[in-house]
């Protein structure tokens, strides 16, 4: 069955607001099945998980029920699945216990793709442990960063790799499998910022040699939350900081306080949403499968009607290369006018587009922008081909009124 995108488009509130919406790279907007879940929680009886009283118990199952739709997620398995604040939050965290092991001549890759969530906690970790780091730059033309560029920077007493699986500026996908593979032969571990690309393919932990995956499920659809998988038995030989009474069960021993048991069901409905995107039978994996390359189909022809579109448009100049593989994420500038105001005026257009670096400031500076960045527009399940109308319209009134 195809991609009926005004079909999901109905489940989405916030779209009779009116606006198009590309700002799902910094945040997607949410169907009624996650608000559902999420006030349902809100409205029944939970307390601090055990097996006692029905309160107890609710709250167990939405613990276990969002490790499992993670790992289904990620293709992973729910025992490796840490709950947590946010991405940032997760990283941090786990940079503090790996950084335990460090010392002086341990070294440390970070890479100039990357959000800066994958990149400081690492520079902050290795500081304090008297490490190195090492940078990985990429091609500023393409915006790749290709194996060779990563794999000049690794050597013997690298311990970490972190990557991205996707640039949440440019969109740009690095090969992590063999990113992951130069780092093992060395014996280092590969930590990958999933966030920009788990909104847009399937995602599997093992074939990507991901030793460490984040993302954040209010970036596909669901609420602000942080998702880490990794191997129990590797979890199992990290020991972080944590309080005295807190059990040291993995992954348990990473989840600091009482988790957000409202956000675990938005989370596991957000998965679930997914996977019923092109209506099938099977387990959740295999329907995620089905679903989410139909959604790349979908999000891949509407990237190709925004990036003709600003081709045409006289003083726009668009970032990376167009025709290399890339979530459907898009980053340009209007010559002589600035993005910020390019993103109020098509913010008075009611089209969401907004203007800056994202946070992947290392990105940004090794592109040459200043400190405004350039204007993103990403594209997300609910987009249709009369909001990328919209979007080109509105910059070609901006880029010829110059």
């Amino acid at each position: 069955m195809s991609y009926d995108v005004s079909e999901v488009r109905a489940q989405f509130p916030a779209l009779a607001e009116g606006a198009a919406h590309f700002d799902g790279p910094g945040g997607s907007q949410s169907p009624v099945a996650v608000a559902d879940a999420v006030a349902g929680v809100l409205r029944s009886a939970v307390a601090n998980r055990g097996s006692v009283t029905r309160a107890e118990q609710r709250a167990d199952e939405i613990v276990l029920a969002a490790r499992q739709a993670t790992a289904d997620l990620v293709g992973g398995v729910p025992g490796g699945v840490v709950l947590g604040r946010s991405m940032t939050q997760l990283t941090y965290d786990l940079a503090r216990a790996l950084a335990k092991n460090w010392g002086p001549g341990d070294e440390v890759l970070v890479t100039r793709l990357d959000h800066d969530a994958n990149i400081r906690p690492w520079v902050h970790a290795a500081t304090a442990a008297g490490a190195s780091v090492h940078w990985a730059g990429f091609d500023r033309d393409s915006g790749v960063l290709s194996v060779e560029d990563v794999a000049a920077a690794i050597t013997p007493r690298t311990r970490l790799v972190a990557v991205t699986a996707a640039s949440n500026l440019l969109g740009s996908r690095p090969d992590v499998a063999r990113i992951a593979a130069a780092a093992r032969s060395v014996g280092a571990l590969t930590y990958v910022d999933g966030v920009h690309l788990t909104a847009h393919d399937l995602v599997s932990v093992t074939e990507l040699g991901a030793d460490f995956y984040v993302c954040s499920p209010y970036k596909f659809l669901g609420p602000h939350l942080g998702l880490l998988h990794a191997d129990p038995e590797l979890l199992a030989h990290l020991h972080p900081d944590k309080l005295l009474p807190a059990t040291d069960d993995v992954p348990e021993r990473f989840e600091l306080g009482t988790l957000p048991y409202e956000s675990l069901a938005g989370t596991t409905a957000a998965i679930d949403f997914l996977a019923g995107l092109v209506p099938g039978a099977g387990t959740r994996r295999e329907r995620l499968t089905v679903s989410l390359a139909a959604l790349a189909e979908h999000e891949a022809g509407l990237l190709a009607q925004l990036d003709a579109g600003l081709a045409e448009i006289p003083g726009v100049r668009r970032l990376g290369d167009p025709d290399r593989v890339r979530t459907p994420t898009t980053l340009f500038t209007v010559d002589g006018v600035a993005p910020a105001q390019v993103h109020r005026e098509l913010a008075e257009q009611n089209v969401n587009a907004p203007a800056g670096s994202f946070y992947a400031l290392e990105c940004a500076r090794w592109l040459g922008l200043g400190p405004e960045g350039a204007v993103r527009a990403g594209i997300a399940p609910y987009t249709d081909e009369s909001d990328v109308e919209r979007l080109v319209k509105g910059v070609t009134g901006i880029a010829t009124r110059r």
